[in-house]
């Protein structure tokens, strides 16, 4: 059974109209809750509910919404429609006349209803009671799809298929409490339109704009529709590890796909690696969602390969908080306030201040959310002005909530975040992390006693990636710790000694380098960071010896590259001088290389010696004579490290060696394929080459004429090798559309504390 009770009465009318369309397949024309003038919908048609059971004529449908739950229908509850309803049979306006409720109704009860209305002249009347829009509700997927709040107002495991459920269940129970609140909005249309033209949707947004709940309502749809397995995952690898090629129904859903609060450059490297294989899942049937920041994912453009995977740009959202519509403000303020943990006293206090908070221009969803909740609300003043500022200074209240903490609960809120936002539970800790929470006033036990009863509100234990998992209940909570350890240098001391250094060279940056929403290392902690940086050698992150020491060294180099200020740099070569020799003979597949990157910031700077400088251009060069990488061909980073007589060097011997052998590079490539994947996937460097060799030599017609050749040849043995994929049927959530709802007099929050 659904809690329709719950739904209150705008979202109830929304529901029985979308109903009449899904079930009674009519358009429904709606009218104004003010002057409704006896019926909330009409149509105007045929019904055929069962064979032999036909209703004709003028349509009229009202609602009858009641908060209590298990209240029954009585007649006395339509004595106010019975002048009303006379006057639409008078005018030859209401044939049938479809009463709709969340109330239980009895044989007796609906009879004597029946026979009030009979007797002001109406032919047929149906009462369809909560017991049958629950039916309804349970037995129409594309019905809970068009109201997604049902999903968290049921029992997930009566309303999935069972294999469904079991596969996601730990993803989707998490989510239940947040989907009953959902509303939905013009970027939820879109999105669903993109999955269901692409099989991918990015959705990009302001910080608490909407992204993760926009994600979850279509996952939920699809594990619905579908009977889809819902993986959640924060990680590129983790993606290409969980795909199941015999299971085309697979939904993956990336939260903060580039980062949490801040750009991680590794996970658009990491995505760069694996999109081959994720156009493969796309073509298979699976479903992909990814989320992001819209700051995060500004930087991120400049590192993704963005040519090799159009759909990063042709099926992107962008949702704008500040295109939400008043009531659709209204209705995501409504629904948390209902739902949330205040006492109906403090709903009916600030009820009649609801319409200009939701007016207000920095309105957004966030800010229904901490409304809902009392640990954001202690100290709250519900006037027009106090709601005001609450608004306004929506950053600046979650950091006083920060500061009135207690030392535990900021002690756990700073082990979330040098974890990254990712606390494993149960919670084991490295020396360091103890150490940390001493320094802090606080121990372990403390601190999960402390999560303990944060959770909820400023935390949230969940499941991810299979494990049990602390998290902030918002990212943006993480914001505000770091803008607190911005403002305290002992607690900004603590956390380099306590955090791990592969998550603290992702968190921090040494110099104003412009990343939004770092921590900033002050120049006296300078000493302290490059100590820490050189004692990271291996990466937790790979099982492997090599893996794990390579990890490390491009972590590092992007870490020296992206966060840090020449002063920075300058003191870090000091110590580690070795490092210029090591960037200057830089590893293949130049474009994605951490020593090219580092080399080139390092010339940036000036600090990149002349001899080291003419090393780094002879590796590059051998690269593109060879055709073993023409990268340095094509990007301006490198060519600036050129002179200009050694890039015109470069090209002549490009042009009398690379060319003429051309035919060697292409079979070369073509003997190192393997037959387990795409034979188109596995040439595109190759074509990558030859594009940057054609835009190179596009003046000279023997060396188009020799790329042509190559390019024809390699499509040929494209075609002999490629392994035909099985056809999908293609899949569709259908259409999103909003009930078109005229807003009238009766304000939307009439019964928000009831």
């Amino acid at each position: 059974m659904y809690e329709l009770h719950r739904l209150g009465w705008n979202s109830f009318q929304q529901l029985c109209q979308t109903i009449c369309r899904e079930v009674l397949g009519q358009t429904v024309e709606s009218f104004l809750d003010s002057n409704d003038a006896g019926k909330d919908g009409a149509f105007a048609g045929t019904w055929t509910p069962a064979p032999g059971e036909v209703y004709a004529g003028r349509f009229v449908i009202q609602c009858k919404f009641t908060a209590d739950a298990g209240r029954n229908l009585k007649p006395s509850d339509i004595k106010d429609e019975i002048e009303k309803v006379c006057k639409l049979v008078a005018v030859g306006q209401c044939d049938v006349y479809i009463l709709m409720t969340n109330a239980g109704v009895s044989g007796t009860q609906t009879a004597k209803v029946k026979a009030l209305l009979a007797q002001v002249g109406v032919q047929h009347v149906l009462v369809f009671g909560s017991t049958w829009i629950n039916q309804q509700v349970r037995e129409k997927k594309s019905l809970r799809m068009h109201v997604p709040r049902m999903y968290g107002l049921g029992d997930l495991s009566q309303i999935l298929d069972e294999r469904a459920y079991a596969q996601a269940r730990a993803v989707l129970e998490s989510m239940r409490e947040d989907l009953a609140k959902v509303v939905i909005t013009a970027s939820y249309g879109r999105a669903v339109e993109a999955l269901n033209e692409h099989g991918f949707v990015m959705l990009i947004g302001e910080p608490a704009a909407g992204k993760t709940t926009i994600a979850s309502m279509l996952a939920m749809a699809a594990a619905d529709k579908w009977g889809s397995s819902v993986l959640k995952l924060n990680d590129p690898a983790k993606v290409e590890e969980r795909w199941n090629p015999e299971e085309p129904s697979q939904f993956f859903w990336v939260d903060d796909a580039f980062g949490i609060m801040q750009y991680e450059s590794s996970l658009a490297h990491s995505w760069n690696h694996i999109l081959p294989q994720v156009r493969t899942m796309l073509r298979q049937g699976a479903k992909i969602v990814m989320t992001s920041r819209d700051y995060i994912y500004k930087r991120a453009r400049r590192d993704l390969k963005e040519g090799a995977f159009p759909l990063f740009n042709e099926s992107q959202v962008v949702i704008d908080v500040h295109n939400l519509s008043i009531q659709e403000k209204e209705q995501i303020l409504y629904n948390h306030l209902k739902l949330g943990n205040q006492l109906p006293a403090f709903r009916a206090e600030i009820k009649p201040h609801l319409p200009s908070v939701a007016a207000h221009p920095r309105f957004i969803p966030e800010i229904a959310r901490r409304l809902a909740d009392r640990n954001f609300t202690k100290r709250l003043y519900l006037t027009e002005y106090r709601l005001g500022q609450f608004v306004q200074k929506r950053e600046q209240l979650l950091q006083e909530v920060l500061d009135g903490l207690d030392k535990d609960s900021m002690a756990a809120l700073a082990l979330i975040y040098m974890k990254k936002d990712y606390l494993e539970s149960p919670i084991s800790l490295q020396e360091t992390e103890e150490d940390a929470l001493r320094r802090l006033g606080s121990s372990l036990g403390k601190c999960i006693t402390a999560l303990e009863s944060l959770n909820g509100s400023l935390v949230l234990h969940q499941q991810a990636d299979g494990e049990s998992v602390w998290r902030f209940k918002h990212p943006t909570i993480g914001d505000a710790f770091a803008s607190a350890l911005a403002r305290s240098p002992d607690l900004l001391g603590i956390f380099l000694l306590g955090s791990a250094t592969e998550n603290l060279i992702e968190q921090v940056t040494c110099g104003n380098v412009g990343i939004e929403q770092a921590v900033m290392v002050p120049k006296p902690l300078y000493p302290q960071m490059i100590e820490r940086l050189t004692e990271f050698t291996a990466s937790d992150k790979y099982k492997s010896q090599h893996l794990a020491i390579w990890g490390a060294k491009w972590s590092l180099h992007s870490f020296l590259t992206r966060r840090c200020s020449k002063e920075f740099l300058t003191l870090y070569l000091q110590t580690n001088p070795e490092l210029i020799d090591k960037v200057c003979r830089p590893s293949l597949s130049l474009s994605s290389s951490s020593e090219v990157a580092l080399a080139m910031r390092l010339h940036e700077f000036g600090l990149l010696p002349e001899e080291n400088r003419k090393t780094f251009v002879q590796a590059v060069s051998a690269y593109a004579i060879s055709g073993e990488d023409v990268y340095a061909l094509d990007d301006e980073d490198i060519r600036s490290v050129f002179t200009d007589a050694e890039f015109d060097a470069v090209i002549a011997s490009v042009r009398s060696d690379l060319l003429p052998r051309l035919s060697w590079v292409r079979e070369k490539e073509q003997d190192g394929y393997r037959a387990d994947e795409p034979a188109d996937e596995y040439m595109e460097h190759l074509f990558e080459s030859f594009k940057t060799l054609k835009d190179k030599f596009g003046d000279d017609a023997e060396a188009v004429r020799i790329i042509d050749r190559e390019i024809d040849l390699a499509k040929d043995w494209i075609n002999d090798n490629d392994r035909a994929l099985p056809d999908r049927a293609p899949r569709s959530l259908g259409s999103a559309g909003t009930i078109d709802k005229p807003h009238g007099t009766r304000s939307i929050f009439d019964d928000v504390d009831v």
